[in-house]
């Protein structure tokens, strides 16, 4: 088995602030608000399956069992649940998201076999207003956020940012953070659906009841004294260079643009992921060549060797450190 880049079929989630945004690559939806495509995916609540080449139809789980290190890296897998330890979603965020809190992989009441939650959002675009809320105001103490969530003063505790598309985000587990309507995010984190909901504007879920909070988890999991979140403007001075946008324990995430060839490679440790942004081009290796376009979400295997980019497109890469 020769490897290749890998193309997932999306497993979308219908959420009660989605949308149909998705719809603009080319992606095909099923009926109601979808708010997450999980592009790239081997966990318990959703798998996603190959769409290309020899191994069409496999799940990553399967390919993980098939393949192990020669595709995902003597890395390439969590060493809490021996599972893929990424995963990769597009967010198309039409209403306000609940207000919320990532725990860390020791947090104690996690489910067996659950990890943590570091993540990093890309702004892909955003309407001229977008806001998200990222982080506690200076000083916010435990028991200020405690009394502020008893009195419905919670807005009061937490601070808001303006965004725009081409802002990066590093969220490590521990940071209060929600997405603000009108924005559509790349979204890669540690391979976990664990979310503990601090606020959530008194809103009704899909079922037509309000959606469940998870106070004390969330006050047990907040970094008060600083998560060392960051965030920055990612504007590139040249093609075929990386700029770095998180280097976290978990993964390591740059943006570049290709302009021309540019020559790349794998190496033993780790898989690389790619996400398309905007434009248009090639991957080509040894063995073929693929046409990408933006929305897509592609899997180098960690074996695949020097491959290389062609076109006029901004890409993501991810692998892991």
């Amino acid at each position: 088995m020769k490897p290749y880049p890998l193309l997932f079929q999306p497993e979308m989630k219908e959420r009660v602030w989605g949308g149909r945004a998705l719809e603009q690559f080319g992606l095909e939806l099923p009926e109601g608000p979808i708010g997450e495509g999980w592009m790239i995916g081997d966990h318990p609540n959703g798998t996603t399956k190959v769409v290309n080449g020899e191994l069409s139809g496999m799940g990553l789980d399967q390919i993980r069992e098939l393949y192990g290190k020669d595709f995902f890296g003597s890395k390439g897998f969590s060493e809490k649940n021996g599972r893929f330890p990424l995963l990769i979603k597009l967010l198309d965020c039409q209403d306000d998201l609940s207000v919320q809190v990532h725990p860390n992989d020791h947090y104690d009441r996690l489910p067996q076999g659950e990890l943590g939650k570091t993540e990093m959002w890309y702004i892909l675009d955003a309407k001229p207003d977008a806001k998200i809320i990222y982080g506690l105001n200076d000083g916010v103490t435990r028991e200020q956020l405690a009394k502020a969530i008893e009195e419905n003063r919670i807005l009061d505790c937490l601070r808001e940012i303006s965004v725009e598309a081409g802002d990066s985000f590093y969220i490590p587990a521990g940071t209060v953070h929600a997405l603000g309507a009108g924005i559509l995010v790349a979204e890669i984190q540690q391979n976990s659906d664990s979310t503990y909901r601090l606020y959530d504007y008194n809103r009704l879920g899909l079922d037509g009841s309000p959606r469940e909070l998870h106070i004390e988890d969330s006050l047990n999991v907040i970094a008060y004294e600083g998560s060392g979140s960051s965030y920055m403007k990612t504007d590139l001075s040249g093609s075929n260079e990386w700029l770095t946008l998180a280097n976290s324990p978990f993964f390591i995430t740059e943006k570049g643009k290709v302009d021309q060839m540019w020559s790349l490679q794998t190496n033993a440790d780790s898989f690389i992921i790619h996400i398309i942004c905007d434009g248009s081009g090639t991957i080509q290796w040894a063995d073929g060549e693929l046409s990408v376009k933006p929305g897509e979400c592609y899997l180098i295997p960690a074996s695949l060797g020097d491959y290389t980019l062609t076109g006029s497109m901004t890409v993501l890469r991810s692998y892991l450190p």
